[in-house]
C-alpha cells in the first residue's frame, strides 16, 4: 500500500485555468497548501492559491522550486510539455504521469494506444504528408473530419472534408502538421464518463453524462444520460479498462460516441472535464476533490449524485456582446448554481463560466439550464 500524502503537504498544479482553480480550492479545504505554475498573472488558479509561480511552464526556476516543495504535482490540462513532466517526474511524484500525459496530448499516439490495447475507435488514418496522385487519399470514407495530432481542443484544429482534395487542402491549413483523419459517423448521442484512479488502484466513476456540442465547444451536459443501463455500464467498463491499461492515477474523461453498433472511443482528457462540472454542485464529491484524493493517495470520495438529475450549460464569452450579463436573475432562479471563473476579458468563445441545474427529471433540469442561461442575456 502506497503512503498516503496528507495535509499540510503541498500540492503542485501545472496550469492555471478554472479547472486548476477548482482544484487548487478543493486542496485548500481539504488542509493541503498550494502552489501553480501558470504564465499569465491574471490566471484563475492562481488567484487562489498558496504561492503563483508566474513562469512559463518550461522555466528551470520555477521546475526546480515546483518540484522540490510539492509532494505531489498535477495537471490542469493535457498539453504541458513533455520535458517540464519528466524533469518533474526526477523530483517528486508527477499524477497522472508524464506518459500517460504524453498519449492523451497526442491523437496518432492516442489512436494507436486505443487500437493496441483492442478498445473500439472509429476507422481513421494518420496524415503526416500530402502527395500528388491516388496515394494521397488515406482509406477512409468520407466525409470526414481532420483533427490535428496535437492542441486542437474546443473545435480548433479540425475541418470537415467532404473528399480527398478538400481533406489536401484543409492540412495545408492546418499548417501541413501530423493530423488524425477521422471517417464521419452517424451519432445517435455523445456521451463521457467522468472517473478516477488512485495511486492504489482504486476506481471510481460518476453517472454517464450526455454532451451537446455547438461548433465544436460543449455547450450542454445532462446526467444522467439516456441510455439504456447496460450501455451505460459498458461505458464506465472501458473507461476503468482505459485507466487501467494507461496505469493512471487522477481524474480521466473519456468521451464516446454512441452509435448504432455501441460505443466508439471519441478521446481522453488528462485532467478533470467540462462535463464534469455538475459534479460541484449536484455529487456527493466533486470530481476536483476526487482528483485531491486520487493524486494523494486517499480513499476515492462517493460518486452518487444528491438529485435525481441535473443539467450544465457553459457561459461563453458572447454572452457578455452587449454587456455584463444580469446576474441579478441568477439568484432568483431556485435549484441552481452559478459559477463564475474569474476571467478577465471576454471574447467569443472562450469559457467565462457555467451554471448547473437539478430537478426530478433529465429534462426539466434541461430546460431549467437553457433557460437560465437566456435570460442572463436579456434586457427587459
Amino acid at each position: 500500500m502506497t503512503k498516503p500524502i496528507l495535509p499540510p503537504a503541498v500540492i503542485g498544479v501545472l496550469g492555471g485555468g478554472q479547472l486548476g482553480r477548482y482544484a487548487v480550492i478543493a486542496a485548500r479545504v481539504m488542509g493541503y497548501r498550494t502552489m501553480v505554475l501558470e504564465p499569465d498573472p491574471n490566471a484563475p488558479a492562481g488567484k487562489v492559491a498558496d504561492v503563483h509561480l508566474v513562469a512559463a511552464y518550461d522555466d528551470p526556476v520555477a521546475l526546480k522550486r515546483l518540484g522540490d516543495e510539492c509532494a505531489v504535482v498535477t495537471t490542469e490540462f493535457e498539453n504541458p510539455p513533455a520535458a517540464s513532466l519528466e524533469y518533474l517526474a526526477r523530483r517528486t511524484i508527477v499524477a497522472p504521469s508524464p506518459l500517460a500525459v504524453a498519449i492523451a496530448q497526442d491523437r496518432i499516439r492516442e489512436k494507436r494506444f486505443l487500437v493496441d490495447a483492442g478498445f473500439p475507435v472509429g476507422a481513421y488514418a494518420v496524415v503526416e504528408a500530402i502527395v500528388d496522385g491516388p496515394e494521397a487519399a488515406p482509406a477512409v470514407r468520407y466525409p470526414a473530419i481532420l483533427k490535428t495530432a496535437r492542441l486542437g481542443y474546443d473545435g480548433k484544429g479540425q475541418r470537415l472534408v467532404a473528399d480527398a482534395a478538400d481533406m489536401r487542402a484543409a492540412w495545408r491549413m492546418l499548417g501541413s502538421v501530423p493530423c488524425v483523419l477521422e471517417q464521419a459517423l452517424q451519432l445517435q448521442a455523445e456521451v463521457s464518463v467522468v472517473a478516477a484512479r488512485s495511486r492504489n488502484g482504486g476506481f471510481a466513476a460518476y453517472p454517464v453524462a450526455e454532451n451537446r456540442h455547438v461548433d465544436g465547444i460543449l455547450d450542454l451536459t445532462v446526467v444522467p444520460a439516456h441510455m439504456p443501463r447496460t450501455l451505460a455500464d459498458r461505458a464506465i467498463g472501458l473507461a476503468q479498462a482505459i485507466a487501467d491499461s494507461l496505469d493512471y492515477v487522477g481524474v480521466l474523461a473519456v468521451e464516446f460516441f454512441v452509435v448504432d453498433s455501441g460505443l466508439i472511443v471519441n478521446e481522453l482528457a488528462p485532467r478533470p472535464h467540462n462535463s464534469g462540472h455538475w459534479t460541484l454542485d449536484v455529487a456527493q464529491t466533486s470530481q476536483f476533490e476526487q482528483q485531491i484524493r486520487a493524486v494523494c493517495g486517499l480513499g476515492l470520495g462517493d460518486t452518487s449524485m444528491t438529485r435525481p438529475a441535473a443539467a450544465m450549460v457553459n457561459l461563453l464569452g458572447d454572452l457578455w456582446t452587449h454587456g455584463e450579463p444580469d446576474w441579478e436573475r441568477a439568484w432568483d432562479t431556485p435549484r441552481s448554481a452559478l459559477h463564475l471563473y474569474g476571467k478577465s476579458g471576454a471574447r467569443s468563445g472562450r469559457k467565462m463560466g457555467h451554471l448547473t441545474t437539478w430537478a426530478d427529471r433529465r429534462e426539466a433540469a434541461e430546460v431549467l439550464a437553457v433557460d437560465f442561461r437566456a435570460s442572463l442575456s436579456r434586457r427587459d
